[in-house]
């Protein structure tokens, strides 16, 4: 089966970008572009809108997006599971963690896979861990890493790695501020307290529901992209984070914050990973979640 035109296809949907796109397919753009419109000349749709700014998906390029992404998924769950018996798996699985995740508890992981499944690559993307459950839901990646949400969305398999707790922290060159804050919270006290917040995620649901039992609302900011920059804007005394233990741990600015012990305590979470039950199947995504033990 010929499912090259379907990845050319996702490459150009993914990065909107005919450019990029034929750079990563290892194409000139002349080339790509040739088999784009072959794709849409067989099809009887415009796929994509695209002009010398711009590239958008169509409606029908969306719909396109969604049945590529199932068939390549599909095909490749078929064509490892037919392998010989005894066969070396080998393919390629699409992955997605914090930075943190990445050098922290990822690489004892990766060490194990590579060493059992030398010929599975691994395609590993790092981002906002808020987005672990999404991408996966989508389709772009086979596993993510990330927070389990108080609700697991339905068809998403969860499989923990370790409980990570989450802490309020401040400039360690501010200890008036640790002062003040630290023990049974008042409101009084965090009425003028600036905070450093993640725009979204797991985090940020605990760190609003923490102040609105408190009676109120946090004096913002800045709201940030990822747990690591919350970390260094705390270190530069820009106002108090809220940050997970593992990240903290595994930062460079750790000795320039100073953790809080604040009453109550910000309730803690499960890191693991995420996949779809339908896809657990898959021989290459098997072989890395049955790692955790």
């Amino acid at each position: 089966m010929d499912v090259r035109p379907l990845r050319l296809f996702l490459a150009v949907a993914e990065t909107l970008h005919f450019g990029r796109a034929a750079e990563r397919c290892h194409l000139s753009p002349s080339a790509l572009s040739r088999a784009i419109k072959q794709l849409e000349a067989e099809l009887g749709v415009t796929l994509f809108q695209r002009d010398n700014r711009s590239v958008q998906l169509t409606r029908e390029g969306l719909r396109f997006q969604q049945y590529a992404r199932e068939t390549l998924s599909n095909w490749d769950s078929l064509r490892h599971a037919m392998q010989e018996s005894g066969r070396e798996l080998q393919g390629e699985l699409s992955m997605y963690c914090s930075v943190t995740a990445s050098y922290s508890f990822l690489y004892d992981i990766l060490s194990t896979f590579r060493h059992d499944y030398p010929r599975i690559e691994i395609k590993l993307h790092t981002g906002d861990p808020a987005h672990a459950v999404e991408r996966v839901m989508s389709g772009r990646e086979d596993i993510s890493i990330g927070a389990r949400p108080d609700t697991l969305p339905r068809g998403v398999a969860f499989r923990p790695i370790l409980r990570s707790p989450l802490l309020f922290i401040a400039p360690a060159d501010q200890p008036r501020l640790e002062e003040s804050l630290s023990g049974p919270a008042s409101a009084q006290a965090w009425r003028e307290i600036p905070m450093i917040l993640s725009e979204q995620g797991l985090a940020r649901q605990r760190a609003d529901e923490w102040f609105k039992a408190l009676g109120l609302r946090p004096l913002i900011y800045a709201q940030v992209s990822g747990n690591e920059a919350i970390v260094s804007m705390v270190s530069l005394g820009f106002g108090v984070g809220v940050a997970p233990r593992i990240v903290l741990d595994n930062s460079p600015l750790a000795a320039r914050t100073r953790t809080l012990d604040v009453r109550p305590a910000l309730e803690p979470y499960e890191l693991g990973l995420f996949a779809l039950e339908k896809r657990l199947d898959d021989p290459l995504i098997e072989a890395f979640w049955s790692q955790l033990h």
